[in-house]
């Protein structure tokens, strides 16, 4: 299903020619390697650009696409480190070196030999005639030799044109591209006969796996292995299909406006004809981007609420019936796992993160920015951020995004992880109550009344734990009141046992609420005492003595709701 759906974009985005053909790919390439008819080398010439950041960034090509190397010296076609197009480099290993440039070589006169191009017999007069011993005194190479050995990735050009450019270089290579080897077997993704490929090509831009790609789809050992196949023959897919799907795939990640990290998934999503709006839109909604150029946030929203009533947002040319997909991938050594992936029209799936976004609504303190809570900062609230690893759960966070994108309940250990961080730092934030509300809404058989799971403050509820947690946000009150500038707390001290134990502690806190309020002034005092006895009054003579885990969410709603209109109140003063 994936790799279909991967094959399928491949298709689309090269009928718009967004996508390098079969045979061929995106390469980044750092100097040109200037030369003449005779083969000579007469300049190196850097081809970085200024892309806005610190250092020049490589030029981007189309060119052959790359070997995919292990352990052994295997060659690309046109282009390569210096290892291969000069036979030195700076790894210390001068035999290697050597080696790797009479590979590349053979390679070049197995596919140019008998072509019939001026740059093609000037490529294979360099190959025939440089000597790796004598690189560095080279006159061309002074001055850039410390740079172009480094590992930077070279390009041949002849009298000025890039010999890739050259139609019958690039015929010889299509030739031997396409070039059939091998038994023919029926291929897993498109069903035709095709040649099977060994190896697959690696996938790029994954943060966390190895900087010269990882395998989707992999056979390295016996205990992989079935019926005596070998490497990726367990798994049949055709030259050409395994080259789409990892183009596709590659392509996806590279575009870095379009990708967001979930957990330690790398996370890419294109709709069904790999038009650009879709994920444009979608990352915005759900991830907390920027609206599309010209839009503001009502807008998105406004789009948000008639795609996920089934109607054309005609504005960005978007159909709600559109297949979307959604596909997160994390690092696992030289291979890649799939945490999630997820199909369903554009339409539907809008409509569930719009449900979710309802369903964290919550009163919004002054100093939030955020309109709507983005989900990288929701799973922020579930880390400990004073530990060295500021990272939410893999899992917990791939099945958080799992259960938004389909609308179906919360993961348990989201609240786990969300009630872990209020116990340790006695602190309930904007996201860790919205949290708590879309959890108990969501997944409504918990335990959790729903008349507690409300945006703002519910001054009607009766709710017993509820009730609790407004109590203590009005003692602390009054503690803050009586002692201005005090820097510790009853919930510094008291929060946790009160929101679990709520038997033994607060009997406690009203003897210290009232020793709080002698210290007010009259009018002050009066006005707490009423505040306190109206929340009193739903308490009862007596205080449960243990909460549960439901009743202690209610108690930590309670007190955010309570807190969050004692600040209103102050500046509405």
């Amino acid at each position: 299903m994936i790799l279909q759906a991967l094959n399928r974009c491949y298709e689309d985005l090269a009928q718009d020619g967004k996508i390098a053909r079969p045979g061929w790919a995106k390469a980044k390439i750092s100097y040109a390697l200037c030369i003449n008819d005779n083969g000579e080398l007469e300049q190196v010439v850097p081809l970085l650009t200024d892309s806005g950041k610190k250092k020049p960034s490589p030029r981007e090509f189309d060119l052959p696409a790359p070997v995919k190397r292990t352990v052994g010296i295997a060659a690309n076609f046109l282009w390569d480190n210096s290892a291969y197009l000069l036979g030195v480099d700076n790894k210390g290993k001068p035999e290697r070196s050597a080696d790797c440039f009479k590979a590349c070589g053979r390679f070049h006169h197995q596919l140019l030999d008998g072509v019939e191009s001026p740059d093609a017999k000037a490529l294979l007069r360099f190959f025939d005639a440089w000597i790796p011993a004598n690189a560095s005194e080279n006159p061309a190479l002074q001055g850039e030799f410390e740079s172009v050995i480094t590992g930077a990735n070279l390009i041949f050009r002849v009298n000025g044109a890039f010999p890739h450019e050259d139609k019958a270089i690039q015929e010889a290579w299509q030739n031997y591209y396409a070039l059939e080897e091998g038994e023919k077997r029926q291929c897993l993704i498109t069903g035709r006969e095709d040649v099977i490929a060994a190896v697959h090509p690696s996938i790029k831009g994954v943060q966390g796996a190895q900087s010269s790609g990882a395998a989707l789809v992999s056979f390295n050992a016996p205990a992989f292995c079935s019926y005596g196949k070998e490497q990726n023959f367990n798994a049949p897919v055709g030259k050409s299909a395994a080259f789409a799907y990892t183009a596709a795939l590659n392509y996806l990640i590279a575009d870095r406006e379009h990708v967001q990290r979930i957990g330690d998934a790398t996370v890419v999503c294109w709709a069904e004809g790999a038009e650009s709006q879709y994920p444009e839109f979608f990352m915005a909604e759900m991830f907390g981007g920027p609206p599309p150029e010209g839009f503001t946030d009502n807008d998105l929203y406004s789009a948000v609420k008639r795609l996920a009533d089934g109607l054309r947002c005609e504005e960005l040319n978007l159909d709600p019936n559109r297949s979307f997909y959604i596909l997160g991938v994390s690092p696992n050594a030289a291979r890649l796992s799939v945490r999630f992936f997820y199909r369903d029209t554009f339409g539907r799936i809008m409509r569930n993160v719009n449900e979710h976004h309802q369903r964290m609504e919550i009163v919004r303190p002054s100093f939030d920015k955020f309109e709507t809570i983005p989900l990288w900062k929701m799973l922020q609230e579930t880390v400990n951020m004073n530990a060295r690893d500021k990272s939410p759960s893999p899992v917990m966070a791939g099945a958080t995004a799992r259960a938004i994108f389909s609308g179906t309940p919360y993961p348990a250990a989201l609240l786990e992880n969300t009630m872990l961080r209020i116990h340790a730092e006695r602190e309930i934030t904007r996201g860790r109550a919205a949290i708590l509300k879309a959890y108990y809404l969501r997944n409504p058989n918990e335990g959790c009344p729903e008349e507690v799971l409300t945006v703002a403050l519910n001054e009607e509820s009766k709710n017993e734990a509820y009730a609790l947690g407004r109590l203590f946000s009005l003692y602390e009150a009054v503690q803050l009141a009586a002692n201005p500038g005090i820097k510790a707390t009853i919930k510094d001290k008291y929060f946790n046992a009160a929101s679990t134990t709520p038997g033994a502690v607060f009997p406690t806190l009203d003897s210290l609420c009232q020793k709080h309020l002698r210290k007010l002034e009259a009018g002050q005092r009066i006005w707490y005492e009423k505040q306190i006895l109206r929340v009193a009054d739903i308490l009862g003579e007596a205080y449960p003595i243990r909460l549960d885990l439901p009743r202690q969410g209610a108690f930590d709603l309670g007190y955010y709701h309570q807190t969050q209109a004692r600040y209103a109140k102050k500046e509405e003063s």
